[in-house]
């Protein structure tokens, strides 16, 4: 069960938003925005914890319902997860057949949750008992607020998730341990049993103590010191933490980089250990400014163990101000910009177009940023980028990002377009990252002057042509190596670009593999070389 759209409406800054998140979602803006008032809103949907007058947007008409309301999709598998099959059986009465869950948490009952009833078409409230027992009927939340710090869920409480993987598991291990029974043994033997010499020390004390009280209150007959055996929950109460990364310390003595990863690492340990107990044993992360602390490099770590989460049931959801995770994009990664105008905020799909802008106006980011990717194809001109480009974003958005460039620029002509490859290819050639990596695809060379000049090219740049980087079109331009069946399906477009765009969206998978095999290949060789694979 996931999380396939979520509407906010009258929660603070958020007059009325709604967005279809994936598997691993990225929220970016500045600040005071309205990113984290997105996280708090999914949050006083699982709780109905707050005080409405603080919540309610401060625009909304009179009347007007604080709503927060999430569609979950994937159901009919997941009910047989809840735990009480009561609960499972009155949940199918209001949903019956459908995949979808819509629930929902207003301010006008806002102590109660409701289910859609799809077949009556009215809202009906959760039919658990408790709004509480409703959460295990759902997949699970764990929210990380920026101000959340390491002790906050490494110290032993029965609510932080340290307190709760080690409360259930080591006091059934300790219950059936030899040594501790003697422990317990040995115990009661000290400070019980009537020969100890503690206990008539305490003994001895407690007369002194009762004679004195006995001058107050004179029915006062018997006053006793005992010293049990402490709860084992005691015993952990001072544990520590220690963290050796070459130099063994105190977690709380590390640097608030290596403490906001511990934290992070804990949580969701404490999620793997509690999957028994949550709907589909899924997880609802957010995070809010997961980067927060951290090096870049660190940065990009987290982003890949956070986006393994998606591969399975979990979500993930998170907030953040830089751009480290925008690149690599993960398949089932969607992004969203969040912006305030006039007091309200919104939540955008992020498209291309978006992301340079998001990067550059709302980050601070540079251009390494958008140009580091795993790979670089360097082509002829716009209309292969146009093509390949569409092509990939249809068909291949599992590969590692390449960045394809077009080295000649001039889509109307092919003279000297060598020399610009040539050009475009000179600050690669020394590149640590793509100098045995970079792929280039030339057009059919017109003429003995430019055969002549590629083959000179090769031989000077032999690990080019050894490494298989080097693929060259059988005809003169793409034009005219579209399949023709797709060139006839546009025959009235004569710009290229255009051209290669429409084509780029239309072409079937396999006429592309089978019948356009020179650029497929110089695709494969970007993928099989690109950078981290």
């Amino acid at each position: 069960m996931k999380i396939t759209n979520i509407v906010i409406k009258n929660f603070r800054s958020l007059k009325e938003v709604e967005f279809q998140p994936s598997g691993f979602n990225v929220l970016v803006g500045r600040n005071n925005h309205g990113k984290s008032n997105i996280f708090e809103a999914i949050e006083w949907f699982y709780s109905g914890k707050g005080e409405l007058s603080e919540l309610r947007y401060v625009g909304a008409e009179p009347g007007e319902e604080v709503i927060v309301e999430i569609t979950f999709s994937g159901v009919q598998t997941d009910i047989a997860y809840i735990s009480n099959v009561d609960n499972q059986q009155k949940i199918r009465n209001i949903i019956g057949d459908s995949e979808m869950f819509q629930v929902r948490r207003t301010s006008a009952d806002a102590k109660s949750r409701y289910i859609f009833n799809s077949r009556d078409k009215k809202w009906q409230k959760q039919p658990t008992g408790a709004d509480s027992a409703f959460n295990n009927c759902i997949p699970r939340f764990e929210f990380i607020l920026t101000d959340k710090n390491l002790k906050e869920v490494s110290a032993f409480k029965s609510t932080t998730p340290i307190g709760q993987m080690l409360s259930n598991v080591v006091s059934e291990a300790l219950e059936k341990d030899a040594k501790y029974i003697e422990f317990k043994n040995k115990f009661e033997e000290l400070f019980q049993s009537p020969d100890s010499s503690v206990k008539k020390l305490l003994q001895e004390t407690s007369e002194r103590v009762k004679s004195h009280l006995a001058l107050q209150f004179p029915d006062c007959t018997s006053l006793e010191f005992k010293v049990e055996i402490p709860p084992f929950e005691d015993f952990l109460k001072s544990y520590t933490t220690t963290v050796d990364d070459g130099v063994a310390t105190s977690a709380d003595a590390k640097g608030d980089g290596m403490q906001r990863a511990l934290m992070l690492a804990i949580i969701k340990a404490h999620a793997d250990a509690r999957r028994s107990e949550a709907l589909g044993k899924a997880f609802l992360f957010f995070i809010d400014e997961a980067e927060l602390h951290l090096h870049p490099m660190a940065q990009r770590q987290l982003k890949n163990a956070l986006s393994t989460l998606a591969d399975s049931v979990d979500q993930v959801f998170i907030t953040t101000h830089s751009s480290v995770f925008l690149s690599d994009k993960h398949p089932q990664q969607a992004e969203f910009v969040v912006e305030k105008e006039e007091g309200a905020t919104t939540v955008q799909a992020m498209n291309n177009r978006e992301r340079m802008r998001t990067v550059y106006e709302l980050l601070g980011g540079s251009p390494t940023d958008l140009l580091l990717p795993a790979n670089f194809l360097i082509v002829e001109g716009p209309s292969e980028v146009a093509f390949i480009e569409q092509v990939c974003k249809r068909y291949y958005q599992d590969k590692p990002r390449i960045q394809i460039v077009a080295a000649a620029g001039d889509d109307e002509r092919q003279a000297q377009y060598l020399g610009a490859i040539m050009k475009a290819f000179a600050p690669l050639g020394d590149s640590p990252i793509y100098k045995n990596r970079a792929v280039l695809l030339f057009d059919k060379p017109t003429g003995t002057d430019k055969e002549q000049r590629l083959q000179n090219f090769l031989d000077e740049h032999p690990h080019i042509r050894n490494g298989q980087r080097a693929h060259v079109l059988p005809t003169l331009g793409l034009e005219e190596y579209y399949p023709a069946t797709e060139r006839a399906k546009f025959a009235a477009v004569t710009k290229k670009v255009p051209l290669a765009t429409r084509i780029g969206r239309t072409i079937s998978r396999e006429l592309f593999e089978d019948e356009m095999k020179v650029i497929f290949s110089a695709l494969e060789a970007c993928w099989d070389k690109a950078y981290g694979v």
